[in-house]
């Protein structure tokens, strides 16, 4: 269908008679047909999974802008529209086989040449050049002088390639000065390549560390007794019931056992396979921070020979070393040169955040409330999918258009009140969401009201699948009020609150909450259908959406009612395990 008959479809959804939408605000059933009709619209096949760069993603942002227009709130806000719009890269590609090689040879072999395969892929974390040089493996290439671990510190790296291993030595040590077991930030793909780059490395090989390689193995494993545990005892069901005269039928017993046999199969392959796997293109991130720096990720066995000669130990040994001693085993690695080209194109798109403001009066009109949820989503899939070998519509009802809609039902109730609200209330819906945080951190840094002003920002993210009255809120800890004001309104509606006192969290209220606003994240936890194409519209609990919008009308309006803006109080980042 053309988009231009999307558009107009979309507006004609958006015109739902005035005078019947208020009659609806009187009972729970208008509202969740409200709910289901704005989800459907949004999550519909239509809009292709609300994708970055998509004329769907657009029309997902008309429809909003619609809504707020109907509900007459202030929209010329940005030359005249609800639009914040900004420029983002929407992704990065590899500009043929012929442009990418890497080459790792001793002064008298032949060059092994490889192109992106099965043993070394460039990663997008980098970027374009065509370097040769000299060879330096760098351990983990980490430099943490404050530990007394420095693995540049005795070596010059300058124009040269550095090897080094992936993730941090004695990483299964309680004691480790690094995190213990805890994944430190020296681990990271970035710091790693960041600090190649800070002294002067003309090229990146990662390789995976032995651990790595172990635990992969381990789950295979693991997988392996899983799955034929469940054959053999799918296979006793079977028994026992022909036994017990129960005469369960043949074709259906067949059918399942062959697949539990196929996923038997399937998991005996992945243990006889390779578990030295390359970290994908995308996989390890998609920045142009260092764009002439050529980053590869290799299979072990493409450095191993070049290491063994020249330190006269293995990879594996080494690892093994630094792990018992936490000392530096850099070493150049003579003998050996590396020639490698990359280029890498990168993508720009315009996105945009759509916003709605309903002024307020009196002596606070000048504080803001911000309300928010994200509107974009995977689009068929590819980076975020955890169904990456699909290429199909990921309609993300609950992620996020559960939020964008409640979000919606929120600013139709504040739009019907007789008195204007106390305080300005600007309902966002952000973009970029899901490549990180980018519409929200882009409001954040260019707020169309100022920051220090904005007194609380309330946001929606996943609200669609509340199950057994469980509802976690975030950021209960960021204001004195907060905690004891979720309680508050909490009586009237008996959630099983899930709290969380920190402000840091992996949705749009973090960028807020890093301006020193004090926010609240409301979200009815993860599913088996997150991020993949299985989360459609007919798994929403709309009662659930419903409630839950009606439970933050309840915090937005004390928030309103108070005297005195919130008091913002610091929290602590939650620290990730490794």
């Amino acid at each position: 269908m053309p988009s231009s008959r999307l558009l107009l479809i979309f507006a004609l959804l958006a015109a739902f008679p005035t005078a019947l939408r208020s009659a609806e605000n009187n009972t729970n059933e208008a509202i969740e047909m409200r709910l289901k009709r704005d989800a459907t619209a949004l999550a519909s096949d239509k809009l292709k999974g609300r994708g970055l760069g998509t004329d769907e993603l657009n029309a997902a942002a008309d429809y909003i802008a619609a809504e707020f227009t109907r509900l007459g709130f202030k929209t010329d806000l940005f030359d005249g529209s609800p639009f914040q719009r900004f420029q983002v890269k929407t992704g990065s590609k590899l500009e043929g086989t012929d442009n990418n090689w890497l080459a790792l040879t001793a002064e008298e072999g032949k060059p092994n040449r490889l192109l992106p395969g099965d043993v070394m892929t460039p990663l997008a974390l980098g970027g374009s050049a065509k370097v040769d040089g000299e060879v330096v493996f760098v351990g983990y290439g980490i430099s943490a002088p404050k530990l007394d671990f420095d693995e540049y510190a005795d070596i010059d790296v300058k124009g040269k390639i550095v090897i080094m291993i992936r993730k941090e030595p004695q990483q299964q040590d309680k004691a480790s000065k690094l995190a213990g077991t805890r994944s430190s930030t020296h681990a990271h793909f970035t710091t790693k390549i960041n600090n190649a780059a800070g002294h002067g490395a003309a090229a990146v090989i990662m390789v995976n560390d032995e651990l790595t390689l172990k635990q992969s193995a381990a789950n295979a494993k693991a997988l392996v007794k899983k799955t034929t545990d469940a054959y053999l005892e799918a296979g006793l069901k079977f028994a026992q019931a022909k036994k017990d005269g129960q005469n369960p039928d043949p074709a259906k017993t067949a059918d399942s056992l062959a697949k539990h046999a196929s996923l038997v199969d399937a998991a005996r392959k992945r243990l006889d396979a390779d578990h030295d796997r390359l970290v994908p293109f995308t996989g390890a991130g998609d920045n142009d921070k260092n764009p002439t720096l050529p980053v590869f990720f290799c299979k072990r066995e493409f450095v191993q020979a070049a290491i063994q000669q020249a330190t006269g130990r293995s990879l594996a040994e080494i690892e093994k070393a630094i792990d018992a001693d936490f000392k530096p085993q850099s070493q150049a690695l003579q003998g050996w040169k590396v020639a490698c080209e990359t280029k890498i194109s990168r993508g720009e798109t315009e996105i945009k955040n759509v916003i709605g403001v309903l002024e307020g009066e009196g002596p606070h009109a000048d504080e803001t409330i911000v309300i928010g949820a994200h509107y974009d989503h995977l689009g068929m899939g590819g980076r975020g999918s955890l169904a990456p070998w699909t290429k199909e519509i990921h309609n993300g009802a609950d992620d996020n258009a559960s939020g964008t809609v409640t979000m919606l039902e929120i600013a139709r109730h504040f739009a019907g009140q007789e008195k204007k609200p106390s305080r300005r209330i600007v309902f966002i819906a952000f973009t970029g969401e899901e490549r990180g945080l980018w519409g929200s951190a882009h409001y954040a840094k260019n707020p169309r009201f100022a920051l220090e002003d904005t007194i609380a920002m309330f946001n929606l993210d996943m609200v669609g699948r509340l199950t057994n009255e469980k509802l976690k809120v975030q950021g209960t800890g960021t204001a004195a009020e907060f905690d004891g004001l979720v309680e508050e309104v909490n009586q009237k509606y008996e959630f099983k609150l899930e709290k969380d006192p920190s402000g840091f969290g992996p949705s749009d209220h973090t960028s807020f909450y890093r301006a020193k606003v004090p926010v609240l994240h409301i979200f009815t936890g993860l599913h088996s259908d997150y991020h993949r194409p299985s989360d459609d519209v007919d798994k929403l609990n709309l009662q659930g959406m419903r409630r839950i919008a009606q439970f933050v009308e309840d915090i937005v309006q004390g928030t309103l009612d108070q005297e005195n803006r919130p008091e913002y109080k610091e929290t602590r980042r939650a620290r990730k395990k490794r």
